[in-house]
């Protein structure tokens, strides 16, 4: 099998995956000793030829695999076409339990419950459903309670390789978040900031 029909043969099997695959899982495809790093070296190939031709989709490496994506150039057209079709997406108070998680993990249900100020029971019960999240272990206090982290499939929702692709916190301002999900350091500046201001005023 030469280099060409192995390149077009890895395009086939991303074509056709729904989900990013790992250059080891593209290596089981293959009766002959194909070696892994003959993968990558077809990926790249693949990945710069996308480039290189400006096409409408691109290889991107998304949880530790690689998945054919779309070209953000064009997700306007997209937006249009998917805003007509029913979609089944994440209740409110889903994504902000999510949110929690993503930037507490691993969290316990009442760490959770604490920030957001209501009973997350059923909002975690979703999340676990859809695979978003999981249970990582056990909190070391009375009681044990259940620690909870994203998954790979959270990454591959949201298109990213690694949780440290998260946006800082840092980044945000406290207006640009709901009052009920701002993290306590963010709510300690705005009380400072409020009792600084009553200072200078007396």
């Amino acid at each position: 099998m030469g280099n060409e029909e192995i390149k077009h043969a890895i395009e086939a099997l991303l074509f056709a995956s729904e989900k990013p695959l790992s250059p080891e899982q593209i290596q089981e495809a293959f009766e002959e000793n194909l070696g892994v790093q003959e993968v990558r070296r077809a990926l790249e190939t693949l990945k710069k030829e996308y480039i290189d031709g400006n096409r409408g989709f691109k290889l991107f490496e998304i949880a530790g695999g690689f998945q054919l994506v779309s070209d953000p150039r064009f997700s306007s057209y997209l937006k249009r076409f998917y805003q007509a079709r029913e979609k089944k997406r994440l209740s409110q108070a889903s994504l902000e339990t999510l949110s929690v998680i993503a930037y507490r993990q691993p969290a316990t249900r009442a760490d959770i419950e604490f920030i957001r100020g209501v009973n997350v029971d059923g909002a975690i019960k979703t999340l676990l459903e859809k695979g978003l999240i999981r249970i990582v272990g056990r909190k070391e206090v009375p009681g044990r309670p259940m620690l909870y982290g994203t998954t790979k499939e959270f990454l591959e929702h949201f298109g990213m390789n690694s949780i440290k692709e998260l946006p800082a916190l840092t980044e945000f301002k406290p207006e640009d978040i709901a009052e009920n999900l701002l993290p306590p350091e963010m709510k300690m500046g705005e009380s400072s900031e409020a009792t600084n201001e009553e200072e200078q005023v007396s």
